[in-house]
């Protein structure tokens, strides 16, 4: 299944909660599920009881569209976690938080994880001084992530900067907002990535 590319904010209807995937419109509350908390269709308001399968697959879906990632992807993700000592799910977080589009995302360079993706496909990103345009690039501890210089006074970049005043940087990186460059410190405890999914459920999915 290829990555998706339809109207995002029915996404965030049908699940019934932020994936983050708007950006300005999110933060002002004029976002499709503030102004209709349903799910879209015709029969979008009703409410039917969902199988111990459909909420396995539901949890999946939502953290395979908010980190942006294919069926293909996530899945590899998911082994490699599972070939890892420790908690499954909360190696695949971690895992995901690690990819660069997503580290751009919250070090406050980008609104959406999608615009990140951008950044870096379109080579706006440098890591460690030398140019990635892979979104799916996974950051190591320690690393710097920097805009390019042609890129640090794109009016796009600067509003994500500016608007990253009203949500906050997570506790895992250390950026220079001024300077356009951050450090991804280290991989994130599971408590401090405030997410709406919860990974057992997808660990029981790909454990069957």
């Amino acid at each position: 299944m290829a990555r998706y590319r339809g109207p995002v904010e029915k996404l965030e209807r049908r699940f019934g909660v932020s994936l983050a995937l708007k950006g300005e419109r999110r933060l002002a509350g004029k976002s499709a599920l503030d102004k209709r908390p349903y799910a879209p269709g015709q029969h979008g308001a009703r409410k039917g009881k969902i199988s111990e399968y459909g909420l396995q697959l539901r949890e999946k879906q939502k953290a395979k569209f908010m980190y942006g990632v294919s069926e293909k992807q996530f899945r590899r993700l998911f082994a490699e976690a599972a070939r890892k000592d420790g908690n499954t799910g909360v190696l695949l977080i971690q895992l995901l938080e690690q990819r660069l589009d997503n580290v751009v995302y919250r070090m406050g360079f980008a609104t959406t994880r999608r615009f990140a993706r951008q950044l870096v496909t379109h080579g706006h990103i440098l890591v460690n001084g030398r140019r990635v345009d892979i979104p799916s690039f996974r950051v190591e501890a320690g690393a710097k992530i920097e805009i390019i210089e042609k890129s640090k006074n794109n009016p796009q970049i600067t509003r994500a900067i500016d608007l990253t005043a009203q949500t906050g940087i997570v506790a895992w990186v250390d950026v220079e907002k001024d300077k356009r460059f951050g450090i991804f410190t280290r991989k994130p405890e599971r408590e401090e990535v405030v997410i709406p999914v919860e990974e057992r459920f997808i660990v029981e999915l790909y454990s069957k």
